[in-house]
Protein backbone atom coordinates (compact mmCIF):
# COMPACT_ATOMS: atom_id res chain seq x y z
CA UNK A 1 0.00 0.00 0.00
CA UNK A 2 2.85 2.31 0.87
CA UNK A 3 4.50 1.65 -2.53
CA UNK A 4 1.25 2.40 -4.38
CA UNK A 5 0.86 5.66 -2.48
CA UNK A 6 4.47 6.62 -3.23
CA UNK A 7 3.98 5.76 -6.91
CA UNK A 8 0.84 7.91 -7.15
CA UNK A 9 2.69 10.83 -5.61
CA UNK A 10 5.57 10.48 -8.04
CA UNK A 11 3.40 10.28 -11.19
CA UNK A 12 2.66 14.05 -11.38
CA UNK A 13 6.33 14.81 -10.70
CA UNK A 14 7.49 12.53 -13.52
CA UNK A 15 4.90 14.05 -15.85
CA UNK A 16 6.14 17.52 -14.97
CA UNK A 17 9.74 16.39 -15.55
CA UNK A 18 8.89 14.99 -19.00
CA UNK A 19 6.94 18.10 -20.01
CA UNK A 20 9.85 20.31 -18.88
CA UNK A 21 12.64 18.35 -20.53
CA UNK A 22 10.92 17.34 -23.77
CA UNK A 23 11.22 20.76 -25.51
CA UNK A 24 15.01 20.64 -25.00
CA UNK A 25 15.13 17.07 -26.31
CA UNK A 26 12.94 18.00 -29.27
CA UNK A 27 15.13 21.00 -30.19
CA UNK A 28 18.32 18.92 -30.13
CA UNK A 29 16.79 16.03 -32.07
CA UNK A 30 15.31 18.29 -34.72
CA UNK A 31 18.67 20.01 -35.16
CA UNK A 32 20.00 16.63 -36.35
CA UNK A 33 17.29 15.99 -38.96
CA UNK A 34 16.50 17.16 -42.47
CA UNK A 35 13.28 18.90 -43.51
CA UNK A 36 11.58 15.65 -44.55
CA UNK A 37 12.08 14.09 -41.12
CA UNK A 38 11.07 17.24 -39.26
CA UNK A 39 7.75 17.79 -41.05
CA UNK A 40 6.72 14.44 -42.54
CA UNK A 41 8.31 11.14 -41.58
CA UNK A 42 9.60 11.61 -38.02
CA UNK A 43 8.64 14.91 -36.38
CA UNK A 44 8.77 13.76 -32.73
CA UNK A 45 11.18 10.83 -32.54
CA UNK A 46 14.93 10.45 -32.54
CA UNK A 47 16.71 11.17 -35.85
CA UNK A 48 17.03 8.13 -38.07
CA UNK A 49 20.37 9.55 -39.19
CA UNK A 50 22.31 12.06 -37.12
CA UNK A 51 23.04 14.95 -39.49
CA UNK A 52 25.95 16.68 -37.80
CA UNK A 53 26.51 18.70 -40.96
CA UNK A 54 23.65 20.97 -39.82
CA UNK A 55 25.95 22.29 -37.05
CA UNK A 56 28.95 22.55 -39.38
CA UNK A 57 26.95 24.45 -42.00
CA UNK A 58 25.37 26.76 -39.43
CA UNK A 59 28.77 27.63 -37.96
CA UNK A 60 30.84 27.92 -41.14
CA UNK A 61 28.49 29.21 -43.85
CA UNK A 62 26.91 32.07 -41.96
CA UNK A 63 28.10 34.87 -39.69
CA UNK A 64 27.19 32.86 -36.59
CA UNK A 65 30.58 33.14 -34.78
CA UNK A 66 30.37 36.96 -35.00
CA UNK A 67 26.77 37.01 -33.71
CA UNK A 68 27.73 34.63 -30.94
CA UNK A 69 30.74 36.71 -29.88
CA UNK A 70 28.69 39.93 -29.91
CA UNK A 71 26.07 38.33 -27.65
CA UNK A 72 28.75 37.05 -25.28
CA UNK A 73 30.39 40.49 -24.99
CA UNK A 74 27.16 42.43 -24.56
CA UNK A 75 25.54 39.98 -22.11
CA UNK A 76 28.66 39.44 -20.00
CA UNK A 77 29.64 43.10 -19.64
CA UNK A 78 26.06 44.25 -18.97
CA UNK A 79 25.49 41.53 -16.36
CA UNK A 80 28.80 42.28 -14.64
CA UNK A 81 27.99 45.99 -14.29
CA UNK A 82 24.43 45.25 -13.18
CA UNK A 83 25.66 43.04 -10.35
CA UNK A 84 28.36 45.47 -9.18
CA UNK A 85 26.18 48.59 -9.31
CA UNK A 86 23.12 46.89 -7.81
CA UNK A 87 25.21 45.48 -4.95
CA UNK A 88 26.64 48.87 -4.05
CA UNK A 89 23.27 50.61 -4.37
CA UNK A 90 21.48 47.98 -2.27
CA UNK A 91 24.16 48.16 0.42
CA UNK A 92 23.74 51.93 0.57
CA UNK A 93 19.96 51.80 1.01
CA UNK A 94 19.72 48.63 3.14
CA UNK A 95 22.64 48.94 5.59
CA UNK A 96 23.61 52.62 5.70
CA UNK A 97 21.66 55.42 7.37
CA UNK A 98 21.25 58.66 5.40
CA UNK A 99 18.47 61.17 4.85
CA UNK A 100 17.03 60.41 1.39
CA UNK A 101 17.62 56.69 1.20
CA UNK A 102 13.88 55.78 1.17
CA UNK A 103 13.17 58.31 -1.58
CA UNK A 104 16.09 57.01 -3.63
CA UNK A 105 14.94 53.42 -3.13
CA UNK A 106 11.43 54.23 -4.34
CA UNK A 107 12.82 56.16 -7.30
CA UNK A 108 14.87 53.11 -8.32
CA UNK A 109 11.89 50.79 -7.96
CA UNK A 110 9.78 52.98 -10.26
CA UNK A 111 12.05 51.79 -13.06
CA UNK A 112 10.58 48.30 -12.74
CA UNK A 113 7.17 49.57 -13.82
CA UNK A 114 8.36 51.61 -16.81
CA UNK A 115 7.29 49.86 -20.06
CA UNK A 116 10.11 49.41 -22.53
CA UNK A 117 7.94 50.77 -25.34
CA UNK A 118 7.73 54.15 -23.57
CA UNK A 119 11.48 54.75 -23.57
CA UNK A 120 12.23 53.28 -27.00
CA UNK A 121 12.10 56.47 -29.07
CA UNK A 122 13.93 58.71 -26.52
CA UNK A 123 16.53 55.98 -26.10
CA UNK A 124 17.09 55.72 -29.86
CA UNK A 125 17.56 59.52 -30.04
CA UNK A 126 20.02 59.52 -27.11
CA UNK A 127 22.03 56.68 -28.62
CA UNK A 128 22.26 58.58 -31.88
CA UNK A 129 23.17 61.91 -30.21
CA UNK A 130 25.94 60.25 -28.17
CA UNK A 131 27.27 58.50 -31.30
CA UNK A 132 26.72 55.05 -29.76
CA UNK A 133 24.70 53.59 -32.64
CA UNK A 134 26.12 50.27 -33.89
CA UNK A 135 28.50 49.92 -30.94
CA UNK A 136 28.50 47.61 -27.93
CA UNK A 137 27.62 50.63 -25.78
CA UNK A 138 24.30 51.03 -27.60
CA UNK A 139 23.10 47.82 -25.98
CA UNK A 140 25.24 47.49 -22.85
CA UNK A 141 24.21 50.83 -21.29
CA UNK A 142 20.42 50.34 -21.77
CA UNK A 143 20.67 46.75 -20.53
CA UNK A 144 22.41 47.96 -17.36
CA UNK A 145 19.80 50.64 -16.74
CA UNK A 146 16.90 48.25 -17.34
CA UNK A 147 18.39 45.50 -15.15
CA UNK A 148 19.31 47.65 -12.15
CA UNK A 149 15.85 48.08 -10.49
CA UNK A 150 14.98 44.39 -10.28
CA UNK A 151 18.50 43.34 -9.26
CA UNK A 152 18.60 46.04 -6.59
CA UNK A 153 15.27 44.81 -5.22
CA UNK A 154 16.63 41.25 -4.86
CA UNK A 155 19.85 42.37 -3.16
CA UNK A 156 17.94 44.77 -0.93
CA UNK A 157 15.70 41.96 0.34
CA UNK A 158 18.72 39.78 1.17
CA UNK A 159 20.70 42.53 2.84
CA UNK A 160 17.76 43.59 4.98
CA UNK A 161 17.77 40.11 6.56
CA UNK A 162 21.43 40.18 7.59
CA UNK A 163 21.64 40.59 11.39
CA UNK A 164 23.10 43.91 12.50
CA UNK A 165 25.27 42.05 15.04
CA UNK A 166 27.53 40.96 12.18
CA UNK A 167 28.17 44.58 11.22
CA UNK A 168 28.68 45.61 14.84
CA UNK A 169 31.25 42.87 15.38
CA UNK A 170 33.11 43.89 12.21
CA UNK A 171 33.11 47.55 13.24
CA UNK A 172 34.47 46.66 16.70
CA UNK A 173 37.32 44.86 14.91
CA UNK A 174 38.10 48.07 13.04
CA UNK A 175 36.52 47.30 9.65
CA UNK A 176 35.76 50.33 7.49
CA UNK A 177 32.56 50.69 5.43
CA UNK A 178 34.36 49.50 2.29
CA UNK A 179 35.81 46.45 4.04
CA UNK A 180 32.45 45.70 5.63
CA UNK A 181 30.90 45.70 2.16
CA UNK A 182 33.54 43.58 0.40
CA UNK A 183 34.47 41.14 3.19
CA UNK A 184 31.18 40.72 5.09
CA UNK A 185 28.12 41.67 3.04
CA UNK A 186 29.10 40.44 -0.44
CA UNK A 187 30.07 36.89 0.68
CA UNK A 188 26.78 36.55 2.58
CA UNK A 189 24.68 37.43 -0.50
CA UNK A 190 26.51 35.13 -2.94
CA UNK A 191 23.33 33.02 -3.52
CA UNK A 192 21.47 36.19 -4.47
CA UNK A 193 24.31 37.17 -6.81
CA UNK A 194 24.02 33.78 -8.55
CA UNK A 195 20.28 34.28 -8.98
CA UNK A 196 20.75 37.76 -10.44
CA UNK A 197 23.53 36.57 -12.77
CA UNK A 198 21.34 33.84 -14.25
CA UNK A 199 18.27 36.04 -14.57
CA UNK A 200 20.03 39.07 -16.05
CA UNK A 201 22.30 37.10 -18.37
CA UNK A 202 19.26 35.26 -19.70
CA UNK A 203 17.42 38.55 -20.31
CA UNK A 204 20.40 40.16 -22.02
CA UNK A 205 21.17 37.07 -24.08
CA UNK A 206 17.62 36.77 -25.46
CA UNK A 207 16.84 40.48 -25.80
CA UNK A 208 15.63 41.31 -29.31
CA UNK A 209 13.52 44.49 -29.37
CA UNK A 210 16.22 47.03 -28.44
CA UNK A 211 18.88 45.25 -30.46
CA UNK A 212 16.64 45.37 -33.52
CA UNK A 213 16.20 49.14 -33.15
CA UNK A 214 19.69 50.22 -32.07
CA UNK A 215 21.86 47.88 -34.17
CA UNK A 216 21.82 47.90 -37.98
CA UNK A 217 25.46 47.08 -38.73
CA UNK A 218 25.79 43.43 -39.73
CA UNK A 219 29.05 42.98 -37.81
CA UNK A 220 27.48 44.22 -34.53
CA UNK A 221 24.31 42.14 -34.55
CA UNK A 222 23.64 39.81 -31.65
CA UNK A 223 22.49 36.20 -31.87
CA UNK A 224 18.69 36.87 -31.75
CA UNK A 225 19.05 39.27 -34.68
CA UNK A 226 21.22 36.76 -36.51
CA UNK A 227 18.56 34.08 -36.03
CA UNK A 228 15.98 36.37 -37.64
CA UNK A 229 18.23 36.89 -40.64
CA UNK A 230 18.93 33.18 -40.84
CA UNK A 231 15.27 32.30 -40.80
CA UNK A 232 14.24 34.89 -43.36
CA UNK A 233 16.80 34.08 -45.99
CA UNK A 234 17.17 30.33 -45.48
CA UNK A 235 13.74 29.36 -44.22
CA UNK A 236 13.85 25.94 -45.92
CA UNK A 237 16.87 24.75 -43.89
CA UNK A 238 15.04 23.96 -40.64
CA UNK A 239 17.68 21.51 -39.51
CA UNK A 240 20.28 24.29 -39.68
CA UNK A 241 17.91 26.58 -37.79
CA UNK A 242 17.61 23.95 -35.05
CA UNK A 243 21.40 23.73 -34.89
CA UNK A 244 21.65 27.51 -34.45
CA UNK A 245 19.04 27.48 -31.67
CA UNK A 246 20.84 24.64 -29.89
CA UNK A 247 24.16 26.52 -30.08
CA UNK A 248 22.43 29.67 -28.79
CA UNK A 249 21.01 27.75 -25.82
CA UNK A 250 24.30 26.22 -24.70
CA UNK A 251 25.66 29.24 -22.74
CA UNK A 252 22.48 29.48 -20.69
CA UNK A 253 22.49 25.78 -19.86
CA UNK A 254 26.17 25.98 -18.81
CA UNK A 255 25.58 29.05 -16.64
CA UNK A 256 22.56 27.47 -14.97
CA UNK A 257 24.49 24.27 -14.21
CA UNK A 258 27.35 26.33 -12.80
CA UNK A 259 25.15 28.48 -10.52
CA UNK A 260 22.25 26.09 -9.81
CA UNK A 261 23.53 25.15 -6.35
CA UNK A 262 23.80 28.81 -5.36
CA UNK A 263 20.26 29.45 -6.62
CA UNK A 264 18.94 26.61 -4.47
CA UNK A 265 20.74 28.08 -1.47
CA UNK A 266 19.11 31.43 -2.23
CA UNK A 267 15.71 29.88 -1.59
CA UNK A 268 16.64 29.20 2.05
CA UNK A 269 18.93 32.17 2.56
CA UNK A 270 16.49 34.19 4.61
CA UNK A 271 15.90 31.57 7.27
CA UNK A 272 19.58 30.62 7.36
CA UNK A 273 20.73 34.17 8.02
CA UNK A 274 18.09 34.74 10.64
CA UNK A 275 19.04 31.50 12.35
Amino acid sequence: MQRVKSFLIQVPLWLYFIISVYPLFWMISYSLKDNNEIFVTNPFGLPTQFRYENYINAWTQFNLPQYFMNSVVVSTVATLFIVILALMFSFAIARLRWRFREAVRLYMLVGMFMPLQVIMIPLAILVKDFHLANTYGALIIPYIVIGLPFSSLIFYGFMRDIPSEIEEAACMDGASVYRLFTNIIVPVVVPAIATVVIFQFLNNWNEFMLANILISDESMKTLPLGLLFFQGQYSTDWGGMGAVMTIASLPMVIIYLFFSEQVERAMTMGSAVKG
